[in-house]
């Protein structure tokens, strides 16, 4: 286990108290989480591997510092990107760590990156006649956060169930409309195409198509919708 010095242990506490993970906690309730056994900072390096595809699991990790991808290999060879996390205090691989299912993914550090790394042990039904008051947060927390990504999932499968790409698009793009018309994605495009299920040049392709067909202005990750009459008779 790798201890974390007073400079680590800070950055980790200010990153860790804006996580859903931790929601509800003071700051003695994070001083204690990032004081147990079952909480490890660990540093790898750009390439590296945070675990493979078959790997059972033994933690749920929060970014505090880089990117890393989440990817899956097809029996031909083909790498499929499935998601980035690159905001810190992003959290991946909590679903596994709970179910104790193997991973049908794997993920690799796009830069160097810090991670915290927070054992089973803490949040399991068993903890003992004595619980600490942090663990008993993140099992409530981590509830919330199951919740949470149900609620997601079912958001996916109904954009995803949508008839043509352009549908897909507005059904994704429409929750991030702001009362200007101006939409800043979060998320690169490579994660868009991942998500709806296609193909990057597709998702690239699509997009030129409604830009020229007047529905939309596209610069980088800033995205003006033109005409919301038409934009919305996609809905």
């Amino acid at each position: 286990m790798v201890s974390m010095a007073t400079s680590d242990e800070k950055s980790a506490a200010q990153i860790l108290a804006g996580t859903s993970l931790a929601q509800g906690m003071n700051e003695e309730d994070l001083k204690e989480l990032l004081a147990s056994s079952e909480v490890t900072l660990r540093t790898y390096p750009k390439g590296a591997i945070v675990f493979h595809d078959g790997d059972m699991p033994h933690s749920l990790y929060i970014l505090l510092k880089g990117e890393v991808h989440i990817l899956k290999d097809t029996y031909s060879g083909r790498q499929i990107f499935i998601s980035e996390i690159d905001r810190p205090g992003d959290m991946f691989g909590e679903v596994y760590e709970v179910l104790q299912r193997p991973y049908d993914m794997y993920v690799r550090a796009v830069t160097e990156v810090k991670l915290l790394e927070v054992s089973s042990h803490l949040f399991t039904l068993d903890i003992g006649d004595k619980p600490r008051r942090s663990a008993l947060i993140v099992q409530k927390n981590l509830m919330k956060i199951f919740a949470g990504k149900a609620y997601g999932m079912h958001t996916k499968l109904k954009i995803l169930a949508s008839g043509t790409l352009r549908e897909k698009i507005v059904r994704y793009l429409y929750p991030h409309v702001d009362a200007e018309g101006h939409v800043t994605l979060t998320v690169s495009r490579a994660f868009i195409a991942a998500y709806l299920a296609v193909s990057r040049p597709s998702l690239s392709r699509e997009l030129g198509a409604m830009q020229r067909d007047g529905i939309i202005q596209a610069t980088g990750r800033s995205i003006r919708i033109t005409d919301m009459d038409l934009f919305e008779s996609y809905l």
